[in-house]
């Protein structure tokens, strides 16, 4: 008799949990939806997650209520004026986290990043000429994790770049898009599906966002750079989103500039990492208003987000199903 009620319980729990779920997932509340599809689609060898529970009316329904606009317009590099004199008044603790120096260092910080929803690093570049972006010695056999990419360069800190393509049969990297070195163009590959475009330092330290092709870049100063996106924020205006800004919520590595010229590499953790859910675009966004980004874009995320510092790995890097850092092609790096 026991065992016949304990069978009947089980079941009934059963029922509720699964009637739960569609509830959930089908009913007239879309948070879960939203999240599901738009993390799934964010990802880049999991967007069948999306299609196990949901149409593609429904996804399409879905992401265009979370969606980033792209911008129309590039970089205005004459709108970033250096300003080296130290500051000792400060208008919020977002400016004073930036702009007070650590005692004798005058090149670099690290900020703890606390959000409600998630946490990471940010690190506050002084000197901007100081920045290049690093190529894998081993990317035509499957690129370098963050710490040995950083260390084959004597970088003092390092975060991922591009994203990529992986050959099944050689395991050899291709970059994202463009991938731009020391004023020469390093490689040509297809577009970002997360949108943005050329992501660079010109000749004078100033970031630069646009959609200009490898060429054209060389020739108007570029130095180092390559293809990612969305862009974040352009000439202080920030990004037009709806609901998330689509991409859903992951970890992140992001890169933006100060209109004092001051550099900011920023790296959140997610899927669980350190007690971090992982950050939309919204939440970039947000993030850097708050620390006075005039220019930002995001970078490659998932698995490869990895920030690194006098070769001491800061974050917790996780992809599906492992813990632990990514090969690379590439990284943005300080020395």
């Amino acid at each position: 008799m026991i065992k016949k009620y304990w069978k009947t319980i089980c079941l009934s729990i059963i029922n509720v949990l699964i009637i739960a779920f569609l509830f959930v997932a089908y009913g007239p509340f879309t948070n879960f939806r939203d999240w599901w599809i738009t993390t799934a689609l964010g990802t880049g060898n999991h967007q069948y997650f999306a299609r196990v529970l949901y149409s593609e009316d429904s996804i399409r329904e879905t992401l265009d209520r979370n969606r980033t606009s792209e911008f129309n317009e590039d970089t205005d590099a004459n709108l970033i004026v250096f300003d080296t004199d130290p500051k000792t008044q400060f208008s919020s603790i977002y400016e004073e986290q930036i702009l007070k120096r650590d005692p004798d260092n005058d090149l670099y910080k690290v900020v703890e990043i606390q959000e409600r929803e998630f946490s990471g690093f940010m690190l506050v570049i002084y000197d901007s000429t100081r920045i290049e972006l690093a190529t894998s010695r081993n990317i035509s056999r499957g690129g370098q994790q963050l710490t040995d990419l950083a260390n084959d360069f004597d970088a003092i800190a390092a975060i991922n770049a591009s994203g990529f393509s992986r050959s099944l049969t050689t395991g050899a990297l291709t970059p994202v898009g463009t991938v731009i070195r020391n004023n020469r163009v390093e490689s040509i590959g297809g577009s970002s599906f997360m949108g943005g475009g050329l992501i660079g330092l010109n000749n004078d330290g100033v970031l630069i966002l646009s959609n200009q092709h490898g060429g054209q870049a060389v020739s108007n100063g570029i130095n180092h750079a390559m293809t990612w996106g969305p862009f974040l924020i352009v000439n202080g205006v920030s990004a037009n989103l709806r609901g998330n800004g689509g991409w859903g919520y992951a970890n992140r590595t992001a890169i933006a500039q100060r209109q004092d010229g001051i550099v900011l590499f920023l790296v959140i953790d997610g899927r669980g990492s350190n007690g971090s859910r992982g950050a939309s675009i919204r939440d970039l966004v947000e993030l850097f208003e708050k620390y006075g980004a005039y220019n930002a874009a995001n970078l490659d995320g998932g698995g490869s987000s990895a920030m690194t510092v006098h070769g001491e790995l800061l974050n917790e890097p996780r992809g599906f199903g492992y813990i632990g850092e990514r090969f690379l092609p590439n990284a943005w790096i300080l020395r």
